[in-house]
């Protein structure tokens, strides 16, 4: 049975991605490829790693008109991938443009929207020119995504609970930024522990370097299991 966890496979090479896939049951978990791997690794591992049954999510939040991103959505669903990204920001038009790219595949990819990046915080996301509060931001964009016919939206435990009530069950929530009590946030602003972030409304979580930087990496995950098991258990 699978697991809520994403592994991100935040490494400069593939053989280190392979490394921690062969230790991993693709039957408990996903794994995430982002821009550092996909660009040191290409195309190649992606299909590999869907080849073992892994269900991929290619994390490259594609942002550009929307030509090019309906491109860039086919060419990815042709690597057999499980979910894609784009940005929310990249406006409606974009939005769509992604969704039609897949809507004819028989096995199309999940189509994710990034809201607010969960390294922005009030200030930083002021920085962009954008006055709301993240939270607001965060709601603004979710509700653009689900009119344009994204599967779901990334965004932080924080925000998960409001969405959750506001969007709907059948809209997936995705959230980064997942630490352990007492882990280190590291460049992250709105962290959540796996229990509760589930608890928060969120469907899948994304866990890097908690576990990629770990001496042990399947006795992090481990811990992160035990974490969402108190949850089930009510303590």
């Amino acid at each position: 049975m699978k697991t809520p966890f994403i592994i991100a496979m935040d490494f400069p090479k593939a053989s280190q991605a392979w490394e921690l896939a062969d230790r991993l049951d693709p039957r408990r978990y996903r794994l995430k490829i982002g821009k550092e791997l996909f660009t040191a690794a290409g195309p190649d591992l992606v299909r590999g790693l869907a080849l073992h049954d892994f269900d991929v999510f290619l994390d490259l939040k594609f942002h550009d008109i929307p030509n090019t991103v309906a491109g860039a959505c086919q060419a990815a669903a042709k690597l057999g991938v499980w979910m894609i990204n784009v940005h929310a920001s990249g406006g409606r038009a974009m939005m769509e443009a992604a969704r039609d790219a897949v809507a004819h595949l028989p096995q199309r990819p999940l189509i994710t929207a990034v809201t607010v990046l969960t390294s922005l915080g009030a200030e930083g996301l002021a920085e962009t020119g954008v006055k709301r509060k993240p939270a607001d931001q965060v709601r603004h964009l979710a509700t653009l995504a689900r009119e344009c016919g994204m599967d779901g939206v990334v965004c932080s435990g924080r925000e998960a609970a409001d969405l959750r009530k506001t969007l709907g069950t059948d809209f997936k929530l995705v959230t980064p930024g997942i630490r352990l009590p007492g882990s280190p946030p590291d460049d992250q602003n709105r962290t959540m522990t796996p229990a509760q972030a589930l608890a928060a409304g969120a469907d899948y979580l994304v866990v890097g370097r908690p576990v990629t930087t770990a001496a042990d990496p399947i006795g992090a995950l481990e811990e992160l299991n035990r974490n969402l098991k108190s949850r089930k258990e009510g303590k």
